[in-house]
């Protein structure tokens, strides 16, 4: 994300005005995606039954209960990333294994709803102010900022909604996945969890992941889309 702003900008297509704004953009949602995800998975897990992050002030939107600053970093810079990760005792649950499965799809599904409304507002917003002829350039900028500050929220949420369900540990996805596994492969998995953590943060810092991130991301999007452009006038 942020590689792209000052990509344009030493290209000359944007304005030291525009980087400042975009930039403040990005982290403002990037801070919001990561922290709402968090939370997610927090109050999921107080629902069925664990205290544990509710004990330990994880039931916030505020950045500073969840950020990981690695994590954040990535996200900033390319659009993926990650949160520091909320405490779950699975001995508080009646099924341990199932809702560990709800908790961590907790997450992604808050991104994926965040980054739904958004694209409404922005879509909403385009048919309302798309065809208006602005007499002044103040609210022209105030319309065309505030549809990229939307087209962020949109964007963000979804590449981390996408990232997070990735079927491989420790990411949201592998928990549902191991519903599905038989215990010995569970277990198995498991055990080798912090390597497959390393390789694949490798993997993702390499690009090598990221390209099929963006094309699977894309694909929602348009799908999104799809469904907003079915309300009359969007």
């Amino acid at each position: 994300m942020l590689l792209d702003l000052f990509e344009d900008f030493f290209a000359g297509k944007i304005a030291i005005t525009d980087l400042v704004l975009n930039f403040v953009f990005v982290a403002v949602v990037v801070l919001f995606a990561l922290s709402s995800h968090e939370a997610a998975h927090g109050y999921a897990a107080y629902k069925l039954g664990d205290p544990t992050a509710q004990r330990m002030g994880r039931l916030t939107l505020d950045p500073r209960a969840h950020l990981d600053p690695v994590g954040t970093i990535f996200m900033l810079i390319f659009g993926f990333g990650w949160a520091k990760p909320v405490p779950v005792n699975a001995r508080y649950f009646k099924n341990p294994r199932k809702d560990m499965a709800v908790t961590a799809i907790a997450g992604p599904v808050c991104n994926l709803l965040i980054s739904f409304i958004s694209l409404i507002i922005y879509r909403v917003l385009l048919s309302a102010f798309g065809n208006v002829n602005f007499q002044s350039q103040f609210f022209f900028n105030i319309v065309i900022y505030t549809l990229e500050l939307f087209s962020y929220c949109h964007f963000l949420n979804l590449y981390l909604a996408i990232f997070n369900l990735i079927p491989i540990p420790p990411l949201d996805g592998s928990r549902l996945m191991f519903i599905f596994l038989p215990d010995k492969y569970y277990f198995g998995l498991m055990r080798y969890e912090r390597y497959i953590k390393i390789l694949f943060f490798i993997l993702l810092y390499m690009g090598i992941i990221s390209g099929p991130l963006s094309f699977v991301a894309g694909k929602v999007s348009d799908l999104m889309g799809f469904i907003v452009g079915l309300v009359p006038g969007l």
